[in-house]
């Protein structure tokens, strides 16, 4: 997948046609009533980010939302504002070659929808699939179930830009809570219709971090700290504030810098004067090694 390019007018057309103002509740943004079947990882074999004339040097990024409890805010704050802020970043400053993203909906594994993931694309239709995924914004509050993604994107998705170039695709999760230390084999079973033996979520990370760089953006809650993020991830556990997460589109532009080997500094001279301080809170724990060889923490 991946054909196209974004245009902010055709999102603005896609919203004007779904009837999505500034002042839509969640409700009014997504209006699914139960997982379509397209999203549902047990009848996807892969996600597949392909290079293509259109786009010879595919770049996949897989934004992963938690949907439980209260964070349907995050969800639409995704839909009306980050979506098309974070294409046009993409195109305009260039992080990174030839973007093509999949979101993925993280519920709890007990759920009806534990996991929903759209196809990789790169233009209107990211839009399009990312207001057909359902909310089911149910299970408990923590810890969440990220674990599914990494596992997904390990077992699941073929991504040109590693297969032919040896080049990892970036991995961004966003939450507000912690990470379940495992999935039983159960789980795997009836989610991915997998028959692979459960797996502990420090597993499934190592197995997505070999074609994947992967973070996740904390939304910092009643001063909690993510113990098991912060150990399985270091400093690509990146943390913000709910009243922050309008400028969840600068930290992702920023850590794609990083990656391709720009310098910290010059990274946050980019970023808008009022955003400033939060993205570089966010990534002042994130190191570079050397250009072309990504991070490390």
């Amino acid at each position: 997948m991946g054909y196209g390019a974004y245009r902010s007018s055709d999102w603005a057309k896609l919203k004007e046609s779904r009837s999505i103002t500034s002042s839509s509740g969640v409700d009014q943004v997504f209006v699914q009533k139960e997982m379509d079947d397209k999203f549902n990882p047990r009848f996807i074999t892969f996600r597949e980010a392909r290079d293509s004339e259109d786009h010879p040097d595919s770049t996949p990024i897989i934004i992963g939302l938690d949907v439980t409890g209260s964070m349907g805010y995050l969800a639409q704050e995704i839909a009306q504002n980050a979506l098309n802020e974070t294409m046009l970043k993409l195109y305009s400053v260039k992080p990174v070659n030839d973007p093509q993203l999949m979101f993925a909906a993280i519920g709890d594994v007990g759920d009806n929808a534990p996991l929903q993931v759209t196809q990789f694309e790169s233009d209107v239709r990211i839009g399009e699939q990312l207001l057909g995924l359902w909310l089911e914004l149910s299970g408990k509050d923590a810890p969440e179930d990220y674990e599914l993604i990494w596992y997904f994107a390990a077992k699941h998705t073929k991504i040109d830009c590693f297969e032919k170039r040896g080049k990892k695709g970036v991995i961004f999760t966003i939450g507000d809570a912690d990470v379940h230390n495992d999935m039983s084999r159960q789980a795997v079973k009836e989610i991915f219709d997998d028959t692979e033996r459960g797996m502990t979520s420090a597993e499934a990370l190592r197995l997505a971090k070999e074609k994947y760089e992967v973070f996740h953006i904390h939304i910092v809650k009643n001063d909690a700290t993510p113990g098991n993020l912060k150990a399985l991830l270091g400093g690509r556990l990146l943390k913000i504030t709910r009243n922050d997460v309008s400028v969840i589109p600068d930290i992702i532009i920023s850590v794609l810098k990083l990656l391709n080997g720009d310098k910290l500094d010059d990274v946050l001279a980019g970023v808008n004067e009022m955003a400033r301080p939060i993205v570089k809170n966010a990534i002042k724990n994130v190191v570079v090694n050397a250009p072309g060889k990504g991070i490390v923490f």
